[in-house]
């Protein structure tokens, strides 16, 4: 997994170098993004980007992300977990292949907080917490549906994205850790989620916001 990561960063590297000298100028833009799907699941997200010529830059946080038992799959769900991220956040930088659609190399931190389903969210009933750290990338659609406007709706933006955001890292000892569990009465092991869907590294998202340029 993280040879994969090591490819594709070094893909873009080479492409990034190559189109400086091969591709016409692009609107240098400033950007502000709420997450979505971040919203649907009791957070939220915000995110800003800076365009410059080809260049991509980003950061984002996000707070307060809850997956209750029954959206979670696999040994979480079957243990009666729940999870609670109170963070996850960095940043980005990239390069911008059309107006549209850029891709970019992203570092990330994520804090996870496990308790068991339905239990309140405290230090006390922590079955156990840990920090991960993802390297992976986000390719990104940036559409202004109403660019033409010679008003305010010119600055809309929706931006669409995929992202494969693997582990890297986390701060635990094998990357796991044991505990005895209530609802099952055996000892079970919690492995370190991935960020994404069903646990995996993969992320779809949809952000909306406001573009101006400079």
């Amino acid at each position: 997994m993280r040879t994969i990561t090591t490819l594709y960063i070094a893909m873009l590297l080479g492409t990034m170098a190559y189109g400086q000298s091969t591709q016409p100028e692009l609107t240098n833009r400033v950007n502000l993004l709420f997450g979505v799907n971040q919203l649907m699941i009791g957070g939220f997200n915000i995110e800003g980007n800076v365009f410059y010529k080809r260049l991509a830059f980003d950061y984002s946080h996000g707070v307060s992300l809850d997956f209750s038992n029954d959206i979670l799959t696999g040994d979480v769900a079957d243990q009666g977990l729940a999870v609670h991220l109170p963070y996850t956040t960095g940043f980005g930088v990239g390069y911008r292949f059309t107006e549209w659609f850029n891709l970019r190399v992203e570092p990330k931190w994520h804090r996870f907080e496990i308790y068991y389903d339905g239990d309140a969210q405290s230090k006390a009933n922590q079955v156990g917490a840990y920090n991960t750290f993802t390297l992976g990338l986000g390719a990104y659609v940036t559409w202004l549906p109403f660019k033409n406007k010679d008003n305010l709706l010119r600055g809309i933006m929706i931006a669409p994205s995929l992202r494969y955001w693997p582990n890297v890292s986390t701060s635990l000892d094998g990357d796991a850790f044991e505990y005895e569990n209530r609802n099952t009465n055996q000892t079970e092991t919690h492995e370190a989620m991935n960020i994404g869907l069903a646990n995996t590294p993969f992320i779809v998202n949809v952000s909306v916001g406001y573009s101006l340029t400079f």
